[in-house]
C-alpha cells in the first residue's frame, strides 16, 4: 500500500483530469481491426501548458516518439493524442506521416495550434497505422473534465485495467492537484520510460521546475519497475502544468518546488505499482526494498535487480523462499557492498543475515510468498543509501500471452 509523503493528500478516484485545466476523452476508432472497444483517447489543457516530457532510451524509437520529442522541445504543449492496438513504429516515413496526421487532425478538431499537440501510441510494432480508422475516431471525440476514466481505459493494451491517480498539496496557500493516467503490462523495464503516461497538474510551473520534478519522479517511480526486461519503441512520460490554480508561478531552488516535487512523486509511484500490479500473466506484486547502501542511487539499482531476476520472480510465484537468489541479484547489480554483511527477509521474516541464512519457518515463509504484495527488505549495512522497485511474479501466462501476442 503506497503511502503519500508528508503533506500529500491521494485522492479517490483520481484521474488525469482532477487537475483543473484539464479535459480528456475516448472513442472507439476500429485500430484493433475493427474491435468496437475504446482505443483513442485524448488529454487537453485548456490554455497552452509549461510542458516537458521524457522518452525510451531504445536505439529504436516509433513515430510518436520522434514527433512528440521534436515539439516538446519548446517546452510547451497544449494537449496529447494517444491510441492503443499499433505503435506506429517501423513503418518508415508512412509512419511519421501517419503521426503527423494524426496530431494535427486532433489539433484542428480541438481548435488548438497544431505545434502543441504530442501524440503517442502502444500496441503492435511494425504494422502500419490505420489512419483513416483513427482520423474517424478523431471526430468522434468529445473530451470533458471527467472524461479522464475513459481516456485511461482507451490506452490498455494486454493491461486487465487501467491506471490512473491523483494527489493533492497545498502550497503557497493554495490547493495544487497533480492527476495521470498510464498503461503498461508487457514491455516493462524503464529506462526511461516502459509504457505511456500522462501526468497533469494545475500548478504554474517554471519549465526548469517541470524538468527536474518529472526527471526525478521518474527515476523513483517508472525507472524502478520492471516485468520482463524488456524496454519499448514507444516509451514515454509526459507532464502538463496549466497554472488553473491560481498559485503564483513555482521557482526553481523553492520550497514550493520541492513540495510540487514530492506531489508528482507520490503520483508517479502509484502509477507505477499499478503497472507493476497488473504485469502480463501476474498473480502477485513484488516489491523490492534495499537498505545500507552507499547511497540512494545504488540502493535503487539494487531493488531493481532483485525485482528484474527471472529466478526470484518465478520463486516468489512457486512461494519457495530461496533466498539466495535474492543476494545473488543483489551480486549481479554492480554496486558496492560486503556480501557478509548483507541482512535478507521476506514479508518481515528474516531469511539470512550476515550474508549467510538463518533457521526460518519454511512454511511460514511460503505462506508470505502467497499474499497479494510480496514485500523483500536488503539491508546491506554500507551507508545510508534507500531505494525501492517494484515488479511482478512470473507465471506461465505470461508465455501464453507474448507467445500468441500477433496471432
Amino acid at each position: 500500500m503506497i503511502k503519500a509523503l508528508s503533506g500529500v493528500e491521494l485522492l479517490p478516484q483520481g484521474s488525469v483530469t482532477s487537475a483543473r485545466g484539464f479535459r480528456a476523452g475516448a472513442a472507439a476508432a476500429g485500430i484493433k481491426d475493427g474491435e468496437s472497444r475504446l482505443d483513442l483517447a485524448v488529454v487537453v489543457a485548456d490554455t497552452p501548458c509549461t510542458a516537458h516530457a521524457v522518452f525510451t532510451q531504445c536505439a529504436i524509437v516509433a513515430a510518436p516518439v520522434i514527433l512528440s520529442r521534436e515539439r516538446i522541445a519548446s517546452g510547451h504543449a497544449q494537449g496529447i493524442v494517444l491510441n492503443s492496438g499499433n505503435a506506429n513504429a517501423c513503418n518508415g516515413q508512412s509512419g511519421m506521416a501517419a503521426a503527423r496526421t494524426m496530431a494535427d487532425a486532433t489539433a484542428r478538431k480541438l481548435g488548438i495550434d497544431p505545434q502543441l499537440m504530442l501524440v503517442a501510441s502502444t500496441g503492435v510494432i511494425g504494422v502500419p497505422l490505420p489512419i483513416d480508422r483513427v482520423q474517424r475516431g478523431i471526430e468522434a471525440l468529445a473530451p470533458t473534465t471527467d472524461g479522464g476514466h475513459d481516456a485511461a481505459r482507451a490506452i490498455m493494451t494486454t493491461d486487465l485495467c487501467p491506471k490512473e491517480a491523483a494527489a493533492a498539496i497545498e502550497i503557497a496557500g493554495y490547493r495544487i492537484t497533480v492527476g495521470g493516467m498510464a498503461k503498461g503490462s508487457g514491455m516493462i523495464h524503464p529506462n526511461l520510460a516502459t509504457m505511456l503516461a500522462v501526468v497533469t497538474t494545475d500548478a504554474a510551473l517554471h519549465p526548469l521546475v517541470a524538468r527536474s520534478a518529472l526527471r526525478a519522479a521518474a527515476e523513483t517511480s517508472f525507472n524502478q519497475v520492471t516485468v520482463d526486461r524488456d524496454t519499448s519503441t514507444n516509451d514515454m512520460l509526459a507532464l502538463f502544468a496549466s497554472g488553473a490554480s491560481g498559485a503564483p508561478v513555482i521557482q526553481p531552488d523553492s520550497l514550493q518546488a520541492v513540495d510540487f516535487a514530492n506531489a508528482l512523486e507520490v503520483v508517479c509511484i502509484a502509477l507505477a505499482r499499478q503497472i507493476a500490479r497488473d504485469g502480463e500473466g501476474a498473480s502477485r506484486l513484488i516489491t523490492s526494498i534495499v537498505e545500507g547502501a552507499r547511497n540512494d542511487v545504488e540502493a535503487r539499482r539494487a531493488a531493481r535487480e532483485i525485482v528484474s531476476s527471472s529466478l526470484v520472480k518465478a520463486a516468489v510465484y512457486g512461494r519457495d523462499p530461496n533466498w539466495g537468489r535474492i543476494l545473488a541479484a543483489i551480486g549481479n547489480s554492480g554496486i558496492s557492498l560486503d556480501p557478509d554483511t548483507v541482512d535478507i527477509s521476506i514479508g518481515n521474516i528474516p531469511v539470512a543475515a550476515g550474508g549467510s541464512g538463518v533457521p526460518f519457518d519454511t512454511a511460514e515463509v511460503s505462506a508470505a510468498m502467497g499474499a497479494e504484495e510480496v514485500v523483500i527488505r536488503s539491508h546491506l549495512h554500507g551507508g545510508f543509501g534507500r531505494g525501492e522497485a517494484w515488479g511482478c511474479d512470473l507465471t506461465e501466462d505470461y508465455v501464453v500471452i507474448n507467445s500468441a501476442y500477433t496471432t
